[in-house]
């Protein structure tokens, strides 16, 4: 998702993921971790994965991630995505993260980048990913 094209609004989608940005989230100023936020993107980037794997999946990798503005304490926060590419093994998929403040119904775009996984087996080798259902 280019950085240039910046949403005025989050997708119409039902989110991935949504919780809320918690104390022990944040470093002493208030704002939340970085590494909180990313970790609540790849939980939903593998969510979708795995649902498309039929199966165990694996992150391989996570391109450009740009923080826009900060997530602060008792912001709701929303993970969106949607799956891109599906190769043999792997699966590239597209995340935004959004906040909404507790007391305010505007939302913003915080963050978002593009995560690889790949479909694994039961020895963690990789493995093809299944037909789409239906398809």
């Amino acid at each position: 998702m280019p950085d240039a094209a910046k949403p005025a609004a989050p997708p119409q989608d039902p989110p991935l993921l949504r919780t809320v940005a918690m104390p022990a989230d944040a470093n002493p100023n208030g704002d939340i971790f970085g590494g909180w936020l990313m970790g609540l993107m790849d939980l939903a980037a593998g969510n979708a994965a795995g649902r498309r794997a039929r199966g165990r999946v694996a992150t391989v990798a996570v391109d450009a991630m740009v923080f826009h503005s900060p997530v602060l304490i008792g912001d709701e926060v929303s993970i969106y995505g949607r799956i891109v590419q599906v190769g043999r093994s792997s699966m590239r998929i597209e995340i935004e993260a959004w906040r909404r403040e507790r007391a305010d119904d505007s939302a913003n775009r915080v963050t978002s980048a593009v995560f690889t996984f790949v479909a694994i087996d039961a020895a963690r080798r990789p493995r093809q990913v299944p037909p789409e259902r239906g398809a």
